[in-house]
């Protein structure tokens, strides 16, 4: 079995905390300061949220960020979108990050603490989402890079806000402030800054004081649907992306 001490330390860009009762908080950084999302974090974070699925003394996970974002900047370093090798390690990474967020089988909560242009999948793969009132959802690099939002977003977004919400959301690059994902169901509470985290904790203190069965089979329950989307849709999505970043590759080369 997987115990807290062996992976602890082990993430460069994910600093890990856990309380007595089993409530885990993990908050992305890069040095300390907000993430710069790359292809080694991209890398990183299937590991991560594998040690965290294994590790039964977990009882409650809270993801959240560093600085004034949870994740808005994203680096090209460590990426290869415009081989095969390349793009098949993104596309096996793509998946297994977010299987292995769902076979976390403990309630999880997202504290945003401010926008989240990329990656918004992370947090809506989980059970409850925190935000400030500086909290904003856009997917802004897929269409800057070129390429197709395949990693996940494309089945969440029409998902929880609606098929043509969802659909436009992604189109137009649409900038979501907290009230009005709040209204669409995309955050359940709006909270301070100052406040974000202790919230987030004084829930997740009251899901670590139920019985672990309880608690566990709950989550495993309430992400059933979301499984077999993600089985359905996501090594599709994956591969699409791929075939556009390979156009985006061959219109490179020619200029």
């Amino acid at each position: 079995m997987t115990t807290f001490a062996t992976y602890q330390h082990a993430f460069p860009n994910a600093r890990l905390t856990r309380k007595s009762n089993g409530v885990l908080e993990v908050k992305f950084h890069t040095h300390g300061e907000k993430l710069v999302f790359d292809g080694h974090t991209h890398e990183q974070f299937v590991a991560l949220f594998h040690a965290i699925g294994e590790d039964r003394e977990n009882r409650a996970v809270i993801l959240t960020g560093s600085g004034e974002a949870f994740m808005d900047a994203i680096s090209p370093e460590g990426f290869d979108f415009f081989s095969p090798t390349g793009f098949d390690k993104i596309l096996r990474e793509g998946r297994k990050v977010l299987s292995n967020i769902l076979d976390i089988e403990v309630p999880m909560i997202t504290a945003l603490n401010g926008p989240v242009l990329l990656h918004s999948e992370y947090a809506l793969l989980t059970d409850i989402v925190l935000a400030t009132s500086e909290t904003v959802f856009q997917d802004k690099p897929h269409f800057e890079f070129g390429i197709v939002p395949g990693d996940g977003v494309h089945i969440l977004w029409p998902e929880v806000i609606g098929s043509i919400r969802g659909r436009y959301f992604l189109l137009t690059r649409q900038i979501l402030d907290a009230q009005t994902a709040k209204d669409w169901g995309v955050v359940n509470e709006i909270v301070p800054a100052d406040t974000l985290l202790s919230r987030a904790h004084e829930i997740a203190d009251g899901i670590a004081a139920l019985p672990p069965l309880t608690s566990r089979y709950t989550r495993i329950a309430l992400t059933q649907r979301l499984k077999r989307l993600m089985d359905e849709g996501v090594g599709y999505g994956l591969a699409l992306e791929g075939i556009s970043a390979a156009q985006v590759a061959h219109t490179l080369a020619q200029q």
